[in-house]
């Protein structure tokens, strides 16, 4: 019997397409997939040094730097070398959307353990800055040795509460990887199979309400918002983004050509939202065998 506390996945069935596909593969583990690190390599020499070592790699089209392996790779001699960094390909799509340009300033709100922001180092060619902000200062080591193993020149580490950085600085952009429920890992975490906490997906929509306000409040006119989760919940996906819509004035960008995902939501449980939350982003790990997710690029008008 399903547990009344749990925000049970079943009630995704009727947003969540090929619905037999999506549950046979949340049964399965996810591939294992690395980012290459263009400050060190390319994909095609780092593909090359993988098959060498009999290592079966395939390319994704739509994310040309990520490599899916055969195999476990994360105690190879290439790996401690920061050629690449093991993450899932769902987790490529905030950074492709969010676009860093070398030269810029750029806000990575919620950072550790360091993926998205080695990727926008990387993107960034380790030019302008790169503001990398985590709250816990427990999850610090882990992405300072990620940002050292990566070769990042360009990142200040800072230790606010998301929901207080300083409005002091502009940004050209910024990025919400927002603490989540998470239930687009469940490949990974069998206990999210069921749904996670509803008390808990509704804590952490009150929170994510914050940081998206105040990551929207330090960008520069014209600046560029990504806020992303990987969870499927509306209530930390849509009705976040929606919040921001009516509380300041912007507006959602498609995202950038040829990414995967379907539509965002602009209805769900009796509430609307606007119609600008199409141009959003839902990533579910059927479709693209990786994680689940929810993407938005927001423009400060």
């Amino acid at each position: 019997m399903s547990d009344p506390a749990k925000a049970c996945l079943e009630r995704y069935r009727e947003i969540i397409p090929d619905w037999g596909s999506f549950s046979e593969s949340i049964h399965r583990p996810p591939p294992t997939d690395a980012r290459t690190n263009t400050l060190r390599t390319d994909p095609d020499a780092l593909q090359r040094r993988l098959e060498e070592r009999g290592i079966g790699i395939q390319r994704l089209s739509w994310a040309p730097i990520v490599l899916r392996a055969d195999r476990a790779i994360g105690a190879l001699l290439e790996h401690w070398l920061g050629l690449y960094y093991i993450q899932e390909a769902a987790q490529a799509i905030p950074v492709l959307a969010l676009d860093p340009q070398p030269g810029e300033r750029v806000l990575d709100l919620c950072a550790a353990p360091g993926g998205k922001t080695t990727d926008i180092v990387a993107r960034m060619e380790n030019r302008g800055l790169v503001v990398a902000n985590e709250p816990a200062g427990r999850r610090h080591p882990s992405l300072l040795s990620n940002l050292n193993r990566w070769g990042a020149l360009n990142v200040l580490v800072t230790e606010y509460a998301g929901e207080r950085f300083p409005t002091s600085t502009r940004f050209d952009r910024a990025l919400v990887d927002a603490p989540c429920s998470a239930e687009g890992t469940l490949r990974k975490d069998a206990s999210l199979r069921d749904g996670a906490p509803i008390g808990r997906i509704r804590r952490l929509a009150a929170l994510q309400r914050q940081l998206i306000t105040r990551a929207f409040d330090v960008l520069r006119p014209g600046g560029i918002l990504v806020y992303a989760t990987c969870t499927f919940a509306p209530e930390e996906n849509e009705a976040v983004v929606a919040h921001l819509l009516r509380e300041r004035r912007c507006r959602i960008e498609p995202l950038p050509p040829g990414l995967p995902g379907l539509p965002g939501l602009t209805l769900w449980d009796g509430e609307r939202f606007p119609d600008d939350l199409r141009h959003a982003r839902r990533i579910y790990p059927h479709q693209i065998d990786s994680g689940g997710g929810f993407v938005a690029r927001i423009v400060a008008d």
